[in-house]
């Protein structure tokens, strides 16, 4: 048995935003709680994803955004044998907290995307791409998708799902597989995953290495589809 936690950023996410989507339509989805969703406590935050690890049942399959993201990573360094594999969408910046010293700056020992967006308000590109590669992350460009959230249009998002399911084991995108770059945690293979509840191909947007990695694979499909309305 596998179980994804959905780990949302500053204010939770609410019933519009994409991760309630996910966590909707996603067989043994949980998230994870904050006392204080107001206050982005890194140390607070991360102890509440440990605990969320260790009362799932299998391995974990973390599903983050914002200063989620943060704390998910940071949890990370001590359940490392707990997670399969992990999906960091629009990362805040950890320089905006000053919480740069409480994250791990190498691989974090399983496989990862960060998804990043050309005109995030909370992290410029380059920065997402610099903390992508120090994880070892797969890294996503969506183009001018702001932080990835409701105010951008992001409720049911049939691509970043594919993303999601990428990481279960080498699942095909569209029609091309998504490979790790040279270096990366390859994924481990997940049992017991029931077939996705989706039918429609991933929009097209390309998968970036970290830098001085060769290019990945093209997320291909036959239009970018956009976000559908949340219903």
């Amino acid at each position: 048995m596998t179980t994804t936690l959905v780990v949302p950023g500053l204010h939770g996410s609410g019933p519009t935003h994409w991760q309630s989507w996910f966590e909707a339509i996603t067989p043994q989805a949980r998230r994870v709680h904050q006392a204080d969703w107001s206050r982005p406590a890194l140390d607070i935050w991360a102890e509440e994803v440990i605990d969320a690890i260790d009362a799932a049942a299998g391995d974990v399959v973390l599903v983050a955004h914002s200063f989620g993201c943060l704390a998910s990573v940071a949890a990370s360094v001590h359940r490392r044998d707990r997670i399969a594999a992990t999906l960091l969408v629009a990362p805040a910046d950890p320089a905006k907290f000053g919480v740069e010293a409480l994250l791990p700056v190498a691989a974090l020992g399983f496989d990862s995307i960060v998804v990043g967006s050309t005109n995030d308000p909370w992290v410029s590109l380059n920065t997402a791409q610099t903390w992508a590669a120090r994880w070892g992350s797969r890294f996503v460009d969506v183009g001018a998708k702001g932080h990835i959230n409701v105010d951008s249009g992001f409720g049911p998002w049939p691509e970043g799902y594919a993303l999601y399911e990428s990481l279960l084991g080498g699942v095909a995108v569209g029609s091309t597989h998504v490979q790790p770059p040279p270096g990366a945690a390859p994924p481990r293979p997940i049992a017991g995953r029931p077939a996705s509840r989706l039918t429609r191909k991933a929009g097209a947007f390309d998968i970036l290495p970290s830098p001085g990695c060769r290019p990945d694979a093209h997320l291909g499909g036959d239009t970018a589809l956009p976000p559908a309305p949340f219903q």
